[in-house]
């Protein structure tokens, strides 16, 4: 899949990457651009048992892997918490593609090339049309099971791929904000020994996780963590972890623990534990992640916020019609196997997905066969527990875009980050968001 995107995108990466990897220092910034959500956050990395493998937890720098270990095992202990998963379509994901308005008289006037035809009409709205590869997504939308946002956004929206992917990483349009909204929602609810409530699934931390007070974590995969014993392993290793048992209460939950990871260690043949669907075969480390997200949640390891970044290039400056097809297919057809695993588990009621990207495209195509920044974009909700209903509309392309032909937000991200705060993951919205009681509270949750 080829990488068609600006110059924006690839800096933001390096920025973001930059951040996260505490210690190695940012690169220049221009005046009047944030500073990515977590910059200079402690971090630790954890040896995951011979393999190698590295458990990033940052934000404490005084926390021990013993009491690390001791924190997840007593916060298993405790009755389950609902968990909020972010999946990230990086780049600005053209929502005038994912939901076409083939209904509306100026689509193709805007895009002679790049109009789509056919595709499941969506129901709530009849001039808009699923894209074919988001076909996983509309399926779960008929069984009344995803929130459909199809002009989300802020208004006078940035269109730097660095600034506004920020401003919803923290929750704010602000510069200076330094935690990430689902940071601050930890920082809230969270405990000093447990990293696993947030967990980033990627070689980094995700900036929407960054708090200010207690530990969250980074891990490429569910299969890449397991406990360690300095020059102990093997047959040794095993009896010794064994004991532990039989040593107090504490020790009992740490063995507890251990028991629950075994299922992810990595053998010869891949990851040990099994998924009682088929996830997409790919390269792609994406459907694999969420496959062993969902066996994480079964086993009752402590998460409340997971973070993901989608698979595909959703920067479609040229190419559009082959490279969104790609990324939008894969993640589309991973999160309905997601959600049927859920189901099949019988944990479905426990999880939620948001689906986001930092803005939408131009409505009126390029000459490169592609389409350039924008403003609303598309969003979903995905759950048994969605409420299954459009929020906010689409505004049309007459009347429903600004002055640089952009289709303008009908809700807003941040009503939507106080919905879910308050009616999913059970706080008060006004300690998390700034000025939170201006925004609407859409019902997202049933």
């Amino acid at each position: 899949m080829s990488d068609c995107g600006c110059n924006g995108l690839s800096r933001s990466r390096f920025l973001h990457r930059a951040a996260a990897q505490a210690g190695r220092g940012l690169p220049a910034i221009e005046p009047g651009m944030p500073l990515p959500a977590g910059t200079g956050l402690s971090r630790q990395s954890f040896l995951a048992h011979g393999a190698g493998a590295l458990l990033a937890v940052y934000g404490a720098s005084r926390l021990g892997l013993s009491a690390f270990e001791e924190g997840i095992a007593a916060a298993a202990a405790l009755p389950a918490q609902p968990v909020l998963v972010s999946v990230f379509l990086e780049g600005g994901a053209d929502a005038l593609s994912v939901l076409s308005p083939q209904g509306d008289p100026l689509y193709r006037k805007l895009r002679p090339k790049l109009a789509l035809a056919g595709g499941a009409t969506f129901a709530e709205d009849d001039r808009l049309h699923w894209h074919p590869a988001a076909g996983g997504i509309a399926q779960l939308y008929g069984e009344q099971k995803v929130t459909v946002m199809p002009a989300v956004g802020y208004t006078n929206a940035d269109q730097s791929h660095f600034t506004s992917r920020h401003y919803w990483e923290v929750g704010a349009t602000s510069t200076s904000v330094r935690t990430g909204w689902l940071g601050r929602y930890l920082d809230r609810v969270g405990t000093m020994d447990n990293p696993l409530q947030g967990l980033s699934l990627d070689d980094s931390l995700a900036p929407a996780l960054a708090t200010a007070r207690v530990p969250v974590a980074s891990v490429e995969g569910p299969d890449q963590y397991d406990f360690w014993s300095n020059r102990v392993w093997g047959e040794v290793e095993q009896r010794m972890l064994a004991t532990f048992g039989a040593l107090g209460d504490t020790a009992v939950q740490v063995d507890k623990l251990r028991n629950q990871l075994l299922p992810f260690q990595t053998t010869d043949n891949g990851p040990a534990f099994t998924s009682p669907v088929t996830y997409p075969k790919t390269q792609d480390a994406f459907p694999s992640r969420l496959a062993g997200l969902a066996a994480m949640i079964a086993t009752g390891l402590p998460l409340r916020a997971v973070a993901l970044t989608a698979p595909g290039h959703y920067d479609t400056h040229s190419n559009e019609a082959g490279d969104l097809a790609q990324g939008l297919q894969l993640t589309s057809d991973s999160l309905l196997a997601f959600q049927r695993d859920l189901e099949a588990r019988g944990i479905a009621d426990r999880v939620l997905v948001h689906v986001w990207s930092e803005f939408g495209r131009r409505a009126q195509e390029n000459g490169s066969q592609g389409t350039d920044h924008g403003a609303a974009g598309v969003g979903f909700l995905i759950g048994t527990r969605a409420a299954g209903k459009m929020v906010g509309e689409f505004p049309g392309l007459k009347n429903g875009l600004d002055q640089d032909g952009n289709v303008a937000a009908t809700s807003d991200f941040r009503a939507v980050y106080s919905s879910l705060l308050e009616q999913w993951l059970g706080v008060d919205a006004a300690t998390v968001i700034p000025s939170a009681g201006s925004f609407p509270r859409p019902a997202l949750v049933k």
